[in-house]
């Protein structure tokens, strides 16, 4: 057999790959869960039939970060994605094409590869000039077809923009495309039309589809879903302290609830397609997201933040006739899912990646797995960089680090602001799952942190963190 035909032979017997991920959706909003009363038929029967990754968290709670971590299998500060890409900072953040990405080893493996959705991996246009071509405005971006598309394929996309009701993408030219209905209901119809494309085809393909909601603004979510929702009586978390209990809070938490019911409806429709087309024995699909949402937790709105409403995500993996169902209890990190995702696929994993691969554990081989996770944020809006700069300060020195273990979360916090006292704190999520009594870590108890800190010490080193401890 010819050399290619033997390579062709080998792809047919590779599965699709098909990672479906939310914006700022967090674990407990998923009725398979049992935490919030939110709808989710199409997740939780997606759920039961996975491997339900229990103990996932977004190493650095925020769009850019993640998503980098999330692409090359490293760490955030390592891929330089200390905060997100945006206009108004000394230094331009991007992604850079250097950078070996998913996309980039499934394409040269013999994939088709494709991302719809929120990009938020590209310089923001604005940082070069005013008024761009392609009407880019704040943080969004025009990724023209090259090396910053990271090795993928087909191309629906945009930087940043939470437009959901009119959204807007880019394919391969500046021009702007507005379908003008709800971004999710879109952003699937294009994905059924990819795959409808690509199920006969010889080669595999690799589809990324990037949600933006539950992101906020949380009003911008159809009246059908919200309907379900608008009489329903909230039941806030605990640790949601009775002055955030009001009824603004109440409207924001049905909008949430409503959106995250609003994607299961779509998600619904990418697993109906591929079970009408005898297609879930042959793809991998994973459902994720790339943080979580506090929802008025500990006061609290939005992300970036150590609390398990922030950092702790849905990671669910299904492969018909593979996989079977049962919960994943190791602790997967930001920069696993590329290593993870290779490893599935019968695919070398790269050196350039400083991941955990946890496919020998999930395939029920042999798996060290690490009994630990890093945690981190830094100082990123712009105000807040140039107090740091203003005093002759590097912003990268603060911020809060992290780890996270299967049953506690240390953290030191330097602060956002020049001359803020450090804090450390340690949570028993064990005895304390709401995270509302920390031991408050001083010279007179240290030893109760000292391993973590030893621990902390070894990720920053491996990234050069420049971090004060």
């Amino acid at each position: 057999m010819e050399p290619l035909l033997v390579r062709r032979e080998i792809m047919k017997k590779r599965p699709n790959l098909l990672y479906v991920f939310l914006d700022q959706w967090r674990y407990q909003a998923m009725g398979y869960a049992k935490e919030d009363e939110v709808c989710t038929p199409h997740m939780d029967s997606f759920a039961r039939e996975s491997l339900d990754c229990t103990e996932a968290v977004s190493t650095f709670p925020l769009c850019s970060p993640h998503r980098a971590s999330l692409l090359t299998g490293k760490y955030p500060f390592s891929v330089g994605m200390w905060t997100n890409c945006k206009i108004g900072l000394s230094e331009i953040l991007m992604l850079k094409p250097q950078e070996t990405c998913i996309g980039n080893v499934l394409k040269d493996t013999g994939y088709h590869t494709g991302y719809i959705g929120k990009w938020h991996l590209d310089a923001s246009e604005q940082n070069f000039e005013k008024n761009p071509v392609s009407g880019a405005k704040d943080w969004d971006a025009y990724t023209p077809p090259g090396e910053r598309r990271q090795g993928f394929d087909y191309w629906l996309s945009y930087g940043a923009c939470d437009e959901h009701l009119t959204p807007h993408y880019w394919a391969d030219t500046p021009k702007q495309i507005r379908p003008n209905c709800w971004s999710p209901e879109f952003e699937t119809d294009k994905a059924l039309e990819y795959m409808e494309g690509k199920k006969q085809q010889e080669e595999p393909f690799a589809l990324f589809v990037s949600y933006n909601p539950p992101h906020l603004p949380y009003e911008l979510v159809p009246d059908k879903y919200y309907e379900k929702y608008k009489d329903m009586p909230v039941h806030f978390r605990e640790n949601v302290p009775k002055e955030k209990r009001t009824p603004e809070m109440e409207t924001i938490t049905r909008q949430y609830f409503a959106a995250v019911s609003g994607v299961d409806e779509q998600f619904g429709r990418l697993l109906d397609f591929l079970k009408e087309n005898h297609m879930e024995e042959d793809t991998i699909v994973v459902l994720s997201a790339d943080h979580g949402e506090m929802l008025g937790s500990h006061g609290r709105m939005s992300k970036n933040v150590w609390y398990e409403e922030s950092i702790h995500i849905p990671l669910y993996i299904r492969q018909k006739g593979r996989l079977a169902p049962a919960k994943y209890k190791e602790l997967v990190a930001s920069p696993d899912h590329m290593p993870t995702l290779l490893g599935l696929l019968d695919i070398p994993v790269p050196d350039t990646c400083q991941g955990f691969n946890h496919a020998p554990g999930i395939l029920g081989q042999e798996n060290d797995a690490p009994q630990d996770a890093f945690l981190c944020s830094y100082p990123g809006m712009p105000e807040m960089v140039a107090a740091f700069e203003k005093q002759g300060l590097n912003s990268k020195c603060y911020g809060w680090r992290g780890i996270r273990t299967h049953t506690h979360t240390f953290v030191i916090n330097n602060g956002y602001k020049p001359g803020e006292k450090q804090v450390k704190m340690l949570y028993n999520n064990e005895k304390d799952p709401y995270q509302q009594n920390p031991i408050m870590i001083t010279e007179l108890n240290e030893e109760l942190a000292a391993d973590y800190e030893k621990r902390l010490r070894e990720y920053l080193d491996m990234q050069q963190d420049p971090f004060l401890m």
